[in-house]
């Protein structure tokens, strides 16, 4: 998505007068070195770049080496005092997108980051426009309002009068347990991703991704002296049009569940009459800007919801049939006992080929290759049944558990705010998608070409 929003800042509006991007940098790369050799490369901006050539993308872009989640965001003090005063706004886009990761590593990005980029943006006399996901609003069922309070906020209140709920209580609470972990030690990472989840759990989210998400959100909600506004997308999918139909990187949203589907997965356990909340990562970084755009002028709202299921919704039924071919639809528990008894049939002939193998090696037979190739061959189809039971658990929230509709009246009202020519410029029209050429040419060819190959390297690293 930043690859996105960059994009269109230096295709569309080359008037800009500076983009300053903090980037981390890795332990073997500067900052400056990993944007112009790496993010410029990208596919997404190489032809920008080529275009707009070398000596302008300098004049007009400065590049800092810096961590959000480290104090003053990783920068030195001579950097951010030489940003006072020339920063309007802060488009934040750091965060880790893993669903159950150790809970500390959530919290650096996604909790501690948020915190460290307010403090900046009040430094520099910035105003914050900051990328949270539609998800926070956990377990649900039905419209989710842009309207609903944030500060306060958990899955299961019971209205405005419960105040159960405090996020610096519930920071510092996660923090202390977090803390109790003797880190280096052989379980420490295991045992902090289940705090997360716990956690999550206890209050009604469905990770604990959307659970520091939404903790994020309440640091900038509860902030004095702060303009902002908090930017929310659906499940963020290849692209409709730019910079060309079909970009999409990463792998973390969809694609998981289009590769099994193509891959020859048969029994889906979905709800077949919920949508699956899909918005092109185009529209999502053109919507960005527009929010960044209102929050300069000063007329922006609090809450921008991008989702596409209000005014035009995929269905998971049509779609799992549509990617998956033919398809059987399924409780989870019936998926999950098909998947058990799978795996105890993988077992019982991995252990009579290991036994034939071991009489063959004894008796100095020949076919021992073969027999081998089997048992890799049985091996390889155990660990996909493992990795899609893993997988669909933790995508069963987004298509079986809770049905989501995102409201999206605010956005669509950002759009009638703004000149004919910008929203030319930066496209929101969710409503005229054909999905179904959507998810054959743009999501499916997409995640083949870009996604896919790398999803095959590491199946080979595993096997």
């Amino acid at each position: 998505m930043g690859k996105v929003i960059v994009a269109y800042l230096l295709d569309r509006f080359p008037e800009l007068k500076h983009l300053y991007l903090v980037i981390r940098p890795k332990w073997d790369l500067p900052a400056e070195a990993r944007f112009y050799d790496e993010t410029l490369a990208s596919p997404a901006l190489a032809a920008i770049a080529e275009k707009r050539g070398g000596a302008w993308l300098r004049s007009k872009i400065t590049v800092l080496g810096g961590d959000v989640g480290v104090p003053h965001c990783g920068l030195a003090d001579t950097e951010v005092e030489g940003l006072v005063g020339r920063v309007g706004v802060v488009i934040n886009c750091a965060g880790l997108v893993e669903f159950f990761p150790p809970v500390d590593e959530s919290f650096r990005s996604n909790v501690d980051g948020v915190r460290q980029l307010v403090a900046m943006a009040k430094r520099l006399g910035a105003k914050l426009a900051h990328v949270s996901t539609c998800f926070v609003c956990g377990e649900g069922d039905g419209l989710v309002e842009e309207t609903e309070p944030i500060l306060g906020f958990y899955p299961r209140r019971e209205g405005p009068e419960d105040t159960s709920f405090d996020h610096e209580a519930e920071i510092a609470y996660c923090k202390d347990r977090a803390g109790q972990v003797e880190r280096g030690s052989k379980d420490a990472g295991k045992r902090l991703a289940e705090l997360g989840r716990q956690r999550a759990a206890h209050w009604g989210w469905t990770n604990t991704y959307t659970y520091a998400k939404s903790l994020g959100e309440q640091i900038i909600a509860a902030s004095e002296g702060l303009e902002w506004t908090i930017i929310r997308p659906a499940i963020i999918e290849a692209a409709l049009r730019f910079p060309f139909a079909g970009w999409v990187e990463g792998g973390r949203t969809a694609a998981p569940l289009v590769l099994m589907a193509r891959s020859g997965m048969r029994d889906w356990p979905v709800r077949r009459d919920a949508p699956l909340d899909v918005v092109p990562v185009d529209l999502v970084a053109a919507a960005i800007l527009v929010a960044g755009a209102l929050l300069l002028e000063g007329t922006q709202e609090q809450v921008y919801q991008l989702g596409t299921a209000d005014v035009n919704p995929v269905y998971l039924e049509p779609l799992v049939e549509l990617l998956a071919g033919e398809a059987h639809f399924v409780t989870p528990e019936e998926a999950r006992a098909r998947r058990t008894r799978l795996q105890k049939r993988i077992a019982r002939v991995q252990a009579v080929l290991g036994g034939v193998r071991r009489v063959m090696e004894a008796a100095g037979l020949p076919g021992r290759q073969r027999v081998s190739g089997w048992s890799l061959a049985l091996r390889t189809r155990s660990l996909q049944a493992a990795l899609r039971e893993q997988t669909l658990d933790q995508y069963l929230p987004f298509i079986h558990h809770n049905r989501y509709i995102f409201e999206t009246g605010n956005i669509r009202g950002a759009y009638g705010r703004i000149r004919e020519r910008d929203r030319e410029l930066l496209p929101w029209d969710p409503e005229g998608i054909d999905w179904r050429s959507y998810w054959v040419h743009n999501e499916v060819e997409g995640i083949e070409k870009w996604i896919q190959p790398d999803a095959v390297k590491q199946w080979a690293l595993q096997i």
